[in-house]
C-alpha cells in the first residue's frame, strides 16, 4: 500500500480515509456534518448557498456543531470538512465566497473548472489546503504547478463530470512526478473498494454518488429511490445538458421525456458553469440525475452514518482478506 511523505496535517490520521465529494444542489450542512461526525471529510459546493448571503449562516452552522461535537467527544473528533469552489470565470460569486470562506477558516478547498495560483494562495493564507479535481496528468500537472496542494483525479465511471480514462492509468502517471495528497474518484461505493483505491496509490476514496441515497442529502425521494434499484447498466455518459460529458441516470432521462440512446452532442460555449445548466429544455442535476457507475452497491437508503459504518466494516473486511 502506498504510503505517501507529503500529507498536510489537517489530512493525516483520518478516521477512514473517504471525502465525501460535493454535490451540486444535494449536499447541505445536514449532510456534511453527519459526514464528518461519522468520521470521514463531508463537502458542499458554496454554490449550493443561495441566495450568496446564505453561505455564513451555513459555515457558521457546521463550525459551531462540529466543534460543540468535538468538545462533547474529546476522544472521538469530527472529521474536517471542504467547501468547493467552481473557479471558472462564469462564476461571479467566487470573490464573495471566498471571503466568507476565510472568515471561517475552512480548512479544506476543493477547487474545480480551472486551477488559479490566487485562489490556492489565498487558501493556504489561512492555514487551508486546496484539492484540485482533474480529468488529466496534463491537466494534474497545471493544476501543481499554480500551486494546489493536492489532486482528485475523477476517473471513468465517476458521478457527473468525469474523464473516460482509467483509474489505473491516472493514479500511475500522476505518482510517476507527484508524492502529495491524491483523492481518487470514479466507481467507489463500498469499503473493498476504498481500500483498492489505496493499493493504486491513492490516499483517500471520493466518494459521492452513494451519499445520494441518504436521509440528510437534499435529492428528491425519486433519485434516491432510483439509485437504489439501478446499477452500471443504467448510467448514460453524455455531454448534452452541459457541455461537458458527464455520467447521468437513465431512468430521469426518460422521464424527462428523451430517448437516453440517441442524446444528440451539445455546444459547450451554451453552459453556465456557475449554475450547471446547458442550454438544453431540462436542466441537468435537477430533472437529469448526475450519478456514478458503482451504485449497484447501494441497496437501500439509509443514513450517512450508516452508510460510513457500512463502509468502514467492509474496509476492515477486505483488509483481513488481504492478510489472509
Amino acid at each position: 500500500m502506498y504510503k505517501p511523505s507529503k500529507l498536510p496535517p489537517v489530512l493525516q490520521n483520518l478516521p477512514l480515509p473517504i471525502i465525501g465529494s460535493p454535490l451540486f444542489i444535494i449536499s447541505n450542512p445536514k449532510l456534511v456534518i453527519e459526514q464528518c461526525k461519522a468520521g470521514v471529510v463531508g463537502s458542499m459546493p458554496a454554490l449550493n448557498a443561495r441566495p450568496a448571503a446564505q453561505l455564513d449562516d451555513w459555515l457558521a452552522e457546521i463550525t459551531e456543531t462540529l466543534a460543540a461535537h468535538d468538545k462533547a467527544n474529546p476522544n472521538n473528533k469530527a472529521a474536517p470538512f471542504a467547501i468547493n469552489q467552481i473557479v471558472h470565470k462564469s462564476n461571479d460569486r467566487l470573490e464573495h465566497d471566498m471571503q466568507v470562506c476565510e472568515k471561517y477558516k475552512v480548512p479544506i478547498v476543493i477547487t474545480s473548472l480551472g486551477a488559479r495560483e490566487d485562489v490556492n494562495k489565498a487558501v493556504q493564507a489561512w492555514g487551508g489546503v486546496t484539492l484540485h479535481d482533474v480529468i488529466s496528468n496534463v491537466f494534474a500537472r497545471k493544476a501543481i504547478e499554480k500551486g494546489a496542494n493536492g489532486l482528485i483525479p475523477v476517473a471513468a465511471g465517476a458521478g457527473g463530470h468525469a474523464s473516460v480514462k482509467s483509474p489505473f492509468a491516472m493514479i500511475q502517471e500522476i505518482r510517476d512526478w507527484f508524492d502529495g495528497p491524491v483523492a481518487l474518484s470514479g466507481s467507489i461505493a463500498s469499503g473493498g473498494a476504498v481500500l483498492a483505491a489505496q493499493a493504486m496509490g491513492a490516499d483517500f476514496a471520493y466518494i459521492g454518488s452513494a451519499f445520494i441515497a441518504t436521509h440528510e442529502a437534499r435529492a428528491v425521494d425519486g433519485y434516491k429511490q432510483m439509485i437504489t434499484t439501478s446499477n452500471s447498466d443504467d448510467i448514460v455518459y453524455s455531454n448534452f445538458y452541459t457541455g461537458i460529458h458527464g455520467n447521468y441516470l437513465k431512468g430521469s432521462i426518460k422521464a424527462a421525456g428523451m430517448d437516453p440512446d440517441n442524446l444528440p452532442e451539445s455546444d459547450p460555449s451554451k453552459m453556465n458553469f456557475a449554475t450547471g445548466e446547458g442550454a438544453n429544455a431540462a436542466k441537468a442535476w435537477k430533472d437529469i440525475w448526475g450519478c456514478g457507475q458503482g451504485i449497484g452497491a447501494i441497496k437501500e437508503v439509509t443514513s450517512a452514518a450508516e452508510l460510513v459504518a457500512r463502509f468502514r466494516r467492509e474496509y476492515e473486511e477486505a483488509k483481513a482478506r488481504l492478510l489472509g
